[in-house]
């Protein structure tokens, strides 16, 4: 008897022992594909074998496992590469391209259609590197034919190699490409026209989402609709994303594991129900009801299109219906690192994403906190199991996502204790219920008002969340204390017989960690200086003790697009904007700067008119903040008649002890050479005028004010060639230190009394000295 459980208890044990080396080798194939470990460190690579071989040794196994764990190594490092080779050769830039392509999605809710191709065939000009292996590519279309998922279309296209904004704390459009797998980014040439060689075949999300459009009520409803149940994301607004996103409940509209997990568990419910009336005798053994359930979350996941999110909780699911049928099924940390494996596997891009993270995070601390207890009973158990799983599961989501994003909703752990069960209890079943009502005359209508009711409901809750408490985002060097606290307060109560005082003076750490994080301060006659990276255009933040100017708001994109919109959370105060002059390239983001933040004092030159109740700005105008003087310089109070609106730019000076920083706007050289005598000389850092133009940054003026450091606030590759050659020039015959954020993205300049300028740069480029 005793050798028969050794031995069940070893066949467990290697049972046991698969899927976490699995999960492993999968995972490091992932990484080594991303970090180049095979191109850079070939002994490393060399040592995969062996690791396998450790691994499958320490699974306790007699036959070999290594080619197992070896090939998923070489899977996920493969599937990496092989992305990483389909990216758009950047001798391919800005060039025509003739492709045939597939249209994976259509959407023009930005009011520009925007399409995500599948490319079957790329032909690039002769004496060109070849672009057969591109694969998807996301592109603006601004012409007249209508474009439709589904369909195949002859065309010419304009890229770029996969580029975002670099700025401290706000989103990463590169990074976002490179996880979605999307290899380059561009428009559509109208001329030669488009030719749609294929009719879209026949599909049935467009049919349903055709029927709540005719049968459901109000445009939100809709919207959340085809979010909830189809995993139409991109229906959804701006407005709608910064409100799920500033109270910490944006899982609850994608395709995740609780919708997934609901339609299993509602399956699982229904076929269970029939299996006890057809067999009372023997239900509980009955596998069919499982099988059933995995169907309804397939076909759940494949009506909303198979997203990685959808694809992500479908695993999830399945795996989790294998381990709770009981039948040669898995252990719960057994399931939890098969399915790990499984996705790395499938899709080795799904490690990149933070989504992926957060999920498995939240998934492993639930099988913490509820393994070895009891299933609980009655309403008021589940009531009081809902309740326990959310607020243990709070801190260390809120630490997970601190650490993933940088910010973290104050109020998100309040919220999602009741938007999560009213959500899964009350609008996820009236959503489906609505498609199964869907015969019934009237029926889909009556349930998706009731849905429309509570959606009003839960978006007041959210609104008067954000009112109260907006996203906090605690210093960078501060996120990792911060979110120690708040594992150790998940550690302390989450975990079994941990001592009382224990648990409390973790939440006086967490306490203090939280009430002491602040910004640390500059000191007196400080001034902190960041040019952000906006592209074509500038967005210049000026900071002193207790002060915070803007000098302009970045450009507005023909899509609509304002770089403003995605660089601080909703909520921020600026004494001072100060609009150099109307064109959009400087003056495009101030309709997201009145949506989302207040300013106190508007300036723009006289005449201009981009702002309602603008203060001008002129030449004589002096203030103070902090021991920071500040000083326009340009225009003239009586503005002469032949300035052009860009001659008419503001100038600011600004002088914190002996360094002056000067922004010129877009003054050409013969404004230059009159600020000559208005400028204190020389200067610590010039914004170089006109984005380096060769109508700025004239000999003279370069001579006269010698800056120690230059910057160029340009976009990359753009179609004007800025900054020109023989304006960097110049500066390099003055041994300035020159910077673009074409390059570097978003400049730091930090201005303090008897010190030297420091700089810091959001990307580092290899190469080349700067001064």
């Amino acid at each position: 008897m005793a050798a028969k459980k050794r031995g069940a208890r070893g066949v467990k044990y290697r049972r046991a022992g698969l899927a976490w080396p699995l999960a492993a080798a999968a995972l490091g194939g992932a990484g080594a594909g991303a970090a180049g470990v095979v191109d850079n460190y070939p002994l490393l690579a060399a040592a995969v074998p062996g690791v396998a071989l450790l691994l499958a040794g320490l699974t306790g196994r007699r036959y070999p496992l290594w080619p197992l764990l070896l090939g998923a190594w070489l899977l996920t490092w493969g599937g990496v590469l092989q992305e990483q080779a389909s990216r758009l050769p950047p001798g391919l830039s800005g060039v025509d391209l003739g492709v045939s392509a597939r249209v994976i999605e259509a959407d023009d809710s930005a009011g520009i259609p925007r399409l995500l191709l599948s490319v079957d065939r790329c032909r690039a000009p002769p004496g060109l590197p070849r672009c057969d292996r591109l694969g998807k590519v996301r592109v603006s279309v601004y012409g007249e034919a209508p474009m439709r998922q589904g369909e195949r279309w002859q065309m010419t296209l304009r890229l770029r190699p996969p580029h975002g904004f670099r700025n401290p704390g706000a989103f990463d459009y590169q990074a976002w490409l490179w996880r979605e797998g999307i290899h380059a980014t561009g428009y559509v040439r109208q001329s030669p026209a488009p030719v749609r060689t294929d009719a879209a075949a026949p599909s049935l999300k467009p049919r349903v989402l055709s029927f709540i459009d005719r049968h459901a009520g109000d445009a939100a409803t809709r919207r959340w609709l085809a979010a909830l149940t189809l995993g139409e994301s991109s229906r959804l607004t701006r407005d709608d994303w910064n409100l799920l996103n500033a109270s910490g409940t944006t899982h609850l509209v994608v395709i995740s594991g609780l919708h997934v997990g609901l339609v299993a568990g509602f399956g699982l419910w229904l076929s269970r129900a029939g299996a006890r009336r057809l067999t009372p005798w023997n239900w509980r053994l009955r596998l069919w009801p499982w099988w059933a359930a995995a169907g309804c979350a397939l076909g759940y996941a494949l009506l909303a299109g198979l997203t990685p999110p959808a694809t992500r909780a479908l695993v999830m699911a399945l795996v989790g219906l294998w381990a709770l049928a009981g039948r040669h099924a898995p252990g719960a940390w057994q399931a939890w690192w098969l399915a790990m494996a499984i996705i790395a596997i499938s899709d080795p891009l799904a490690v990149w994403r933070p989504g992926f993270w957060l999920s498995f995070v939240a998934v492993g601390w639930l099988i913490v906190i509820w393994q070895g207890r009891r299933r609980p009973t009655g309403w008021r158990g589940w009531l009081w199991a809902l309740c326990r799983s959310q607020l243990l599961l709070a801190p260390i989501m809120a630490a997970a996502v601190l650490l993933a994003f940088g910010r973290v909703a104050p109020l998100a752990p309040l919220i999602n204790l009741a938007a999560v069960p009213w959500m899964s209890m009350i609008m996820v079943p009236l959503a489906l219920l609505g498609w199964l009502a869907a015969p019934l005359p009237y029926a889909s209508e009556a349930l998706w008002w009731l849905f429309g009711l509570t959606l009003d409901l839960l978006r007041g809750l959210l609104e008067l969340a954000v009112t109260a408490a907006p996203l906090w985002e605690p210093p960078i060097g501060q996120i990792a204390a911060v979110a120690a606290a708040l594992g150790l307060v998940a550690l302390c109560w989450g975990l079994p017989a941990v001592a009382r005082e224990l648990r409390t003076l973790s939440l006086m750490l967490m306490l203090l960690a939280v009430v002491t994080v602040s910004p640390p301060a500059l000191p007196e006659g400080a001034l902190r200086v960041r040019i952000h990276d906006v592209g074509q255009g500038q967005l210049i933040e000026l900071r002193t003790r207790h002060s915070r100017t803007l000098y302009d708001t970045g450009p507005r994109f023909r899509s609509g697009f304002m770089p403003l919109a995605g660089l601080w959370p909703p909520g921020q105060r600026f004494d001072r904007v100060i609009v150099s002059h109307r064109d959009t390239d400087h003056a495009g983001g101030i309709r997201a700067l009145q949506e989302a933040h207040r300013v106190a004092r508007w300036q723009a030159p006289a005449g201009d008119g981009v702002v309602a109740g603008q203060q001008p700005c002129r030449n004589g105008q002096r203030w103070q903040r902090n021991g920071v003087a500040f000083a326009h310089l340009w225009p003239p109070a009586k503005r002469p008649g032949e300035l052009s609106p860009n001659d008419a730019s503001c100038v600011l000076q600004v002088t914190a002890g002996k360094h002056r920083l000067l922004i010129t706007g877009d003054v050409g050289a013969r404004v230059e050479r009159r600020l000559l005598s208005l400028v204190d000389a020389p200067v610590s850092v010039l914004v170089a005028g006109h984005h380096g133009s060769a109508t700025s940054s004239g000999v003279q003026f370069v001579r006269s004010v010698a800056p120690r450091h230059a910057v160029f606030s340009a976009g990359r590759n753009n179609r004007f060639g800025h900054p020109v050659d023989r304006v960097v020039r110049r500066f390099r015959r003055q041994t300035s230190c020159l910077w673009s954020t074409a390059q570097d993205g978003a400049l730091t300049f930090w201005l303090i009394p008897g010190e030297a300028v420091r700089v810091e740069s959001e990307r580092e480029v290899p190469g080349g000295e700067r001064c």
